[in-house]
């Protein structure tokens, strides 16, 4: 029987994995050059959903030694971005890198024993060969295509229409939902921005609009997704979307109910 590779993916899910590449990767920090290395790993810890980048430890320049740092519980479920690095789902070693405390991990794992896991997060500056990552860094299975359409989309909440559009740019995007993107003009209320600022490692630095910052814009994305430049996106995991006048099913699945969790919404 034929296996749909979206629930392949949520199988390995619960597993330590990792992935070799051949792309140079620099860290800097301070003003030092802490790692220059063609011989990197994407390490994925159990049900995390993104990587982080493991690099062996002869190539690390920094003095490296096991942490007194706290340990962090590790939530259930699945450990999205917002997750932090010292909530570790596998058995190893927490290490302190030139007294940043527990920015380095060591998985207990015979595969992996030449190597430290860092925190994308403690170090300043990362590069893949000369490009500057944000974010976290990007794994080589993931995909974002960002296509023009002509189908019409309505916005609800509640009744009320917050956008009507005949000329939407869909975004399909690996393991998350289709996401819908909408020129600000056809929202037919004020975009006022909120507080809340995040960053995409293959999109860029989202600007929230709304008190509760259901409604997103990439003002500056990054040149892989520079399509969405301006264009207004919204979480229709509780907003009433309608597609060629049908009323769309909500998002479901791990990450949709994650995302719910995370802003304390409703379905």
């Amino acid at each position: 029987m034929s296996k749909q590779m979206r629930d392949l993916w949520a199988e390995g899910l619960g597993q330590l994995r990792h992935e070799p590449t051949e792309m140079r990767v620099r860290i800097r920090h301070d003003g030092h050059e802490l790692v220059d290395t063609a011989r990197a790993l994407l390490v994925w810890e159990p049900r995390r959903v993104v990587p982080s980048y493991a690099v062996p430890a002869t190539e690390l320049h920094a003095t490296l030694k096991p942490s007194d740092a706290p340990v962090m519980p590790v939530p259930d479920g699945i450990l999205h971005p917002g997750i932090p690095f010292a909530a570790h789902s596998c058995p190893g070693e927490m290490m302190d890198v030139d007294g940043l405390a527990g920015a380095g991990f060591r998985p207990a794992d015979t595969d992996l024993a030449e190597y430290v896991v860092l925190d994308f997060r403690a170090f300043d500056e990362w590069y893949e060969e000369d490009e500057r990552l944000v974010g976290h860094p990007r794994e080589p299975y993931h995909r974002v295509a960002a296509r023009q359409s002509s189908r019409t989309v309505r916005v609800e909440r509640d009744g009320q229409v917050l956008a009507e559009s005949s000329r939407p740019t869909l975004v399909f995007e690996t393991s998350l939902p289709t996401r819908f993107y909408l020129p600000r003009e056809d929202f037919v209320i004020d975009l006022v921005e909120s507080d809340r600022v995040t960053t995409c490692a293959y999109k860029g630095r989202a600007t929230y609009y709304g008190s509760d910052s259901l409604l997103w814009s990439y003002l500056e994305p990054l040149k892989e997704a520079r399509e969405l430049a301006g264009l207004v996106s919204f979480y229709d995991d509780v907003l009433d979307v309608y597609v060629d006048g049908k009323l769309r099913d909500r998002p479901r699945g791990p990450v949709a109910e994650s995302l719910r969790q995370e802003f304390g919404l409703s379905s």
